[in-house]
């Protein structure tokens, strides 16, 4: 009897609500779903706080609705091997474990050198690489900048160093469909991701920024330089690692 009166009380809430959103004019609307999605990911963030959660990528969810299919295998930071985590640090975030989501030096290099004409460099931290995977777009943008800087910082407070990396080598595209450290060791190496050799993790690190092109498991000369380069500064990382292995 009491669960048939609270299905009776809950029926009119939801009416309620429904009519307070419905009646509201267009513009309203549209400002209250624009927030909406602005606050989502900041939601989701703490949600993949939790260890079982394995989140995915808008480029994982993109192949999905295109019916693509693709391959990611989640595992958990201690089946990484630590030689893939010191050439993407190295590779793609020298500072990781010292800023908290964003390293505002590079950023200001990165603005005066915009002001100035200049080319730029790419500036993207991991945490920042990570929540752009996760909840925004490719290309860059002033928007997608603007967005995706308090999104990194609040990620950084949120997440340890290690669940950052963790989501981030497991989300992060190796190749048309290949996502996560994971699929792209057994993809490229026929090997899993713990069994990752320096030389492999150095050719893994530096074909991220262009996966469709630099194809890890067939380097052309220059990727192959990039890799040893890669591969010695790995192998000289030390304090640069502590926050992940201490």
């Amino acid at each position: 009897m009491s669960t048939q009166n609270d299905e009776q009380e809950v029926a009119p809430a939801r009416e309620e609500r429904l009519a307070w959103f419905f009646g509201r004019p267009i513009w309203q609307r549209v400002v209250i779903g624009v927030v909406g999605l602005l606050l989502l990911p900041y939601v989701l963030i703490f949600i993949y706080l939790l260890p079982f959660i394995h989140p995915v990528s808008n480029l994982m969810l993109r192949d999905a609705v295109l019916l693509r299919g693709y391959d990611r295998r989640w595992v958990s930071f201690e089946q990484i091997a630590p030689v893939l985590v010191k050439s993407v640090m190295v590779s793609e975030d020298g500072q990781f474990c010292f800023h908290g989501g964003v390293d505002w030096g590079e950023m200001g290099m990165l603005v005066a050198d915009t002001l100035h004409g200049q080319s730029t460099r790419g500036g993207s931290t991991i945490p920042m690489q990570t929540v752009k995977n996760l909840f925004l777009w490719n290309g860059r943008s002033f928007v997608r900048k603007t967005l995706e800087l308090p999104l990194a910082v609040t990620a950084s407070v949120v997440w340890s160093k290690r669940r950052m990396m963790e989501n981030y080598l497991n989300i992060a595209e190796w190749g048309p469909g290949i996502y996560g450290i994971e699929a792209a060791a057994q993809h490229h190496f026929k090997i899993p991701a713990s069994k990752l050799s320096a030389r492999q993790a150095a050719l893994l690190a530096v074909s991220l920024p262009n996966p469709i092109e630099r194809v890890a498991s067939k380097p052309g000369r220059g990727l192959r330089q990039l890799a040893a380069l890669i591969q010695r500064r790995a192998q000289g990382a030390g304090d640069y690692i502590k926050c992940l292995y201490n």
